[in-house]
């Protein structure tokens, strides 16, 4: 019998975490996946505080000891004194992917001309691809939209399982072997 495939949101967010407003960003991103995906998943969800420590300790947690080949955060990526999402992914990676970064803020230039605050990113720990999205909604679906292509093929290289989309509404690539 096959595992099933686990995969981590993090809604980065003072105000969600303690419950002030209703987690939408992180319910976005298994949203977009869920149409996405269509081999079977699972997810391993977390709502936490603009905390690096605590940012850190939920990350390892989903790439050591739930499994989880992907890794989606949302929030905590601009310039603001508690946006340490991506300090926080730095300090868990062993590579960095700085291309996913470069790609999602491009696309968002598109949209608006505050893309250029944006520090998102992306690196790998261990067998886990660790993805920081912006907090709002619209912005998730533009990058995630964006970078999602790539992404079965890098965790294909990372030694994860093995991610089937539907072509219709996202195609993916992997070179032909």
């Amino acid at each position: 019998m096959e595992q099933v495939i686990r995969i981590g949101v993090i809604n980065v967010s003072d105000r969600a975490s303690a419950g002030i407003y209703e987690d939408i960003p992180g319910k976005a991103v298994m949203s977009l996946l869920t149409s996405w995906l269509t081999c079977e998943w699972s997810p391993v969800y977390r709502v936490i505080p603009d905390e690096q420590d605590q940012l850190e300790a939920a990350m390892i947690e989903m790439a050591d000891t739930e499994g989880c080949c992907l890794i989606v955060t949302t929030g905590g990526t601009g310039p603001a004194r508690r946006d340490v999402t991506p300090e926080a992914t730095e300090a868990v990676c062993q590579k960095m992917l700085p291309g996913f970064g470069e790609l999602m803020r491009q696309e968002s230039l598109r949209y608006v001309p505050t893309a250029i605050l944006s520090r998102q990113t992306a690196g790998i720990r261990n067998q886990s691809l660790i993805l920081n999205l912006p907090g709002k909604p619209t912005a998730i679906e533009q990058c995630l939209s964006a970078v999602f292509p790539a992404i079965p093929y890098c965790i294909d290289l990372i030694g994860g399982p093995y991610l089937t989309t539907n072509p219709d509404v996202m195609k993916v690539f992997r070179p032909k072997s």
